[in-house]
């Protein structure tokens, strides 16, 4: 390396306080990024980009019937990324929801499956109930792998996902098989008691959504308000300085997976007491993965996610108009999520450091 070339390095200097103009910019700024870049991809691939940002972007909000889709993908994507954000917090990086999620569901649908005949009102709130259970119980082999083991919580929850849609083939294509559903992989329809009320008439939004939002103010008020959510977020931040006041670091890795995975399950037990109305292998759609960008683009905050849970629900419902009006394919509509992803946490580094150039200790002679 010559003198001149090592003359000035780049270094990123973490801010003493970052801006909070700037935090609250960086979303729109990664989604007009990520807009713009995908714009150039599908004139590459010969699509009408005027079509496809209109489709994806717009046409959600333009009929009910279209944003009533989108509050009900929002409950799962929102209440998924409540839960995934306390342990991004935390630094507990569970990227099992939607293995998790999946277990929800199983757990919930055991009730109309096994007992088809059953009635009365007490039904779905049970299935809701078992769906918490099962997605806690599924995050908790990642915690015992993690706190026992020392093993990386990253590469164990995304492998337990692959387990539990493993799990979801094997029951629907055996035991739990419909024996009247035309050889397709799915459980019997699930009896009306089992199936959680609608709120809006002539829509599929149901009472899942409210209590979503409910929880999303308990979350808010658990991490801003509460001293146990207090020690979480140090033994995040500074976890030698938790352990020396005396904060457990296993007890935050179990107490912020179980949160975690409970409310994953509990979307799942929704999703299949809800929309679906029986178990089918298609229930795993993606939601566990897509709320990690939910959960980052709304700044880990309960109030931001809600805005970003929001957004990416369009972006759900904006993507499947732009495979029938612009034929995209569904795979662009995957490249867009997970660039609007990296746009922003590249804003929000800018956001958080500054970079500086400096003049390096050693140089090598020419």
């Amino acid at each position: 390396m010559s003198a001149f070339s090592a003359a000035f390095l780049p270094t990123l200097v973490r801010r003493e306080r970052a801006s909070l103009a700037a935090t609250l910019l960086a979303p729109p700024v990664a989604l007009a990024v990520a807009t713009v870049l995908n714009i150039g991809l599908y004139v590459l691939m010969g699509r009408d980009p005027v079509a496809v940002v209109y489709a994806m972007l717009f046409e959600p909000f333009l009929s009910w019937a279209s944003f009533s889709e989108v509050l009900l993908k929002t409950g799962p994507l929102l209440l998924i990324a409540q839960g995934l954000a306390i342990g991004f917090r935390t630094k507990v990086f569970n990227i099992g929801a939607e293995g998790q999620f999946i277990l929800g569901a199983i757990f919930a649908s055991a009730i109309p499956i096994w007992f088809p005949q059953a009635t009365g009102q007490w039904i779905w709130p049970m299935m809701l109930l078992l769906g918490v259970l099962g997605g806690a119980l599924w995050a908790s082999i990642t915690a015992i792998w993690r706190v026992r083991l020392n093993a990386n919580e990253i590469l164990v929850s995304l492998m337990l996902s692959l387990v539990a849609a493993q799990l979801l083939n094997y029951l629907l294509l055996g035991p739990w098989k419909d024996p009247n559903g035309f050889n397709f992989p799915q459980s019997v329809m699930f009896q009306y008691d089992a199936m959680v009320p609608v709120l809006i008439a002539g829509t599929r939004v149901n009472v899942s959504l409210p209590l979503t939002l409910a929880l999303s103010i308990a979350a808010w008020l658990f991490m801003q308000k509460s001293f146990l959510g207090y020690k979480l977020q140090v033994g995040g931040l500074a976890p030698r300085a938790a352990g020396y006041a005396g904060f457990s670091e296993g007890w935050a890795i179990w107490l912020s997976l179980l949160i975690a995975g409970g409310a994953a399950g509990l979307a799942g037990a929704a999703e299949v007491a809800g929309p679906l109305g029986q178990l089918q292998r298609s229930i795993s759609t993606g939601y566990g993965y897509a709320a990690i960008i939910v959960a980052y683009l709304g700044g880990l905050h309960p109030i931001g996610i809600i805005a970003s849970a929001l957004f990416m629900a369009a972006l759900y419902i904006g993507g499947d108009n732009a495979m029938v009006s612009a034929n995209l394919p569904i795979a662009a509509v995957r490249v867009f999520q997970g660039s609007l992803l990296l746009a922003y946490l590249i804003a929000i580094a800018f956001v958080r450091y500054r970079l500086e150039w400096h003049r390096p200790i050693y140089r090598s002679q020419p």
